[in-house]
């Protein structure tokens, strides 16, 4: 039977259930989720998503393996611009980032902070430190890749494999301009 775990936003009205353990727990240093993360924390009661070197840490999961238990009519999408192939999506009852989703992808990258921090998976590499001016002020206590690797996208061509090339859609009720 696979473990699961229940996170949700800030003030709790939005909860969600995953099953199993992430694809990959990763931080992202792109400029679209840094740039993302920067607007996102300006709306009104947010918390800056961002690590103290400008990283956005994940998990993703198979959408599969995520429910919406509550706060559904919460969900709102956010998009760096209209014709932006990813979206971020805020739970509006307390303005918590709660995923990041990629046109066409069957994943979602659940933000950490959505754990209580006991419960939270542990990251395993940093991504997309290519964007980055400056890559000197980046720990040294994982890899810091300059762009997704070969095994990146292995595995999560491995779980594509496994929910059968199924991309369950994942809906929201409106958007958010920041």
């Amino acid at each position: 039977m696979r473990r699961t775990t229940h996170i949700g936003c800030a003030c709790g009205q939005t909860r969600l259930e995953v099953q199993g353990s992430p694809i990959l727990v990763s931080e992202c240093l792109c400029n679209s989720c840094r740039a993302a993360a920067g607007r996102l924390a300006t709306l009104p009661g947010a918390k800056n998503t961002l690590t103290a070197y400008h990283a956005t840490p994940a998990a993703e999961y198979r959408k599969d393996r995520v429910r919406i238990l509550s706060g559904a009519e919460n969900l709102k999408e956010f998009r760096l611009s209209p014709t932006a192939g990813s979206r971020r999506v805020v739970a509006t009852c307390c303005n918590t980032p709660m995923f990041l989703e990629m046109k066409g992808a069957h994943w979602l990258s659940l933000y950490l902070h959505l754990w209580p921090e006991a419960q939270r998976p542990k990251v395993e590499l940093r991504t997309m430190t290519s964007d980055l001016a400056d890559r000197s002020g980046l720990p040294a206590d994982m890899p810091n890749l300059k762009t997704h690797t070969v095994a990146f996208y292995g595995k999560l061509l491995a779980a594509w494999i496994a929910m059968g090339f199924r991309n369950p859609k994942i809906a929201v009720g409106g958007t958010i301009d920041v």
